[in-house]
């Protein structure tokens, strides 16, 4: 009788063994499947971030040039040079010379 304890024992820890080990190796298959779609969007979102990036320095440097066009129509020359384009008004002692067409 402990012959047949001494098997049943062995067998009883063979089969959990194995169980355990499938049980492992379905774990170890589920963490590389996971992690490969982890590094996929990891890629996305760097990519993104980049594009995103760029955005901003370029806003940035639309901002600057709206600044400076706005100091720029704050000034006198600017003034002037609405005056001669739009209105077609001149300085007294100015002569303006235009091409025939």
């Amino acid at each position: 009788m402990a012959r047949r304890m001494k098997m049943r024992r062995r067998s009883v820890n063979f089969s959990g063994m194995i169980l355990v080990t499938i049980v492992v190796a379905m774990i170890v298959l589920v963490v590389l499947f996971k992690s490969s779609e982890l590094r996929d969007k990891l890629a996305a979102y760097e990519k993104r971030e980049s594009y995103l990036t760029e955005q901003i320095e370029e806003q940035k440097r639309r901002s600057e040039e709206i600044e400076e066009y706005r100091k720029y129509t704050q000034t006198k020359q600017y003034v002037e040079d609405m005056a001669k384009s739009r209105l077609g008004l001149v300085y007294k002692d100015e002569i303006v010379l235009e091409a025939d067409e």
